[in-house]
């Protein structure tokens, strides 16, 4: 791996941990809080790609198993994984890499549809999909428990999709400028 890949990767993996500074918005009916965190997914996978931005997460997942307080309140360390919020971290790195994976083949240039939906399949479906079984299973609950408050985290899912799409359309843009610094 190049040293300009390791920069990004940590770079990204970084910029997560950073928006785990924001303070989590907790809900009354469910243990799982709003975060940004997703934001910085999202963003890994539609500005590394696949590789990178898989890589990128599973290091801050990999900081938060090892106890680094990278998580909204400071909070980090093996445990995590065993609420009910466990799944959804878990998915992370999946969801970068399918992220980046839908942006190499959907946006051979950069445009805001083709990175926007791979934002939604990525870090919104892909992240459901394991977070909500695995909260029904941490939790000892029937899945439809789980699944209907998922609801409420759609309209700053769809927010930080299309946050990511933009800024991901921007940089992308800039990439061949940054490249052809380094010939």
């Amino acid at each position: 791996m190049k040293l300009k890949d390791m920069m990004l990767v940590a770079l990204f993996a970084a910029f997560t941990a950073a928006l785990g500074l924001l303070p989590p918005i907790p809900l009354p009916f469910t243990p799982v809080p709003i975060t940004a965190q997703t934001l910085g997914v999202m963003l890994a996978g539609a500005v590394l790609g696949s590789r990178l931005g898989g890589l990128s997460i599973l290091i801050f997942v990999l900081l938060i198993a090892i106890g680094a307080p990278v998580l909204p309140g400071g909070r980090g360390g093996w445990p995590i994984f065993l609420l009910p919020n466990g799944g959804y971290i878990l998915a992370w790195p999946l969801a970068a890499f399918v992220i980046g994976l839908l942006v190499e083949r959907w946006a051979q240039q950069p445009r805001f549809w083709p990175i926007f939906f791979s934002t939604i399949i990525g870090g919104i479906v892909v992240i459901y999909l394991i977070g909500v079984p695995y909260h029904a299973w941490i939790a000892n609950l029937p899945l439809h428990a789980t699944a209907l408050p998922t609801v409420t985290y759609l309209p700053g899912d769809v927010l930080k999709a299309i946050i990511a799409s933009v800024v991901a359309v921007r940089v992308r843009r800039m990439l061949p400028l940054l490249n052809r610094s380094e010939t």
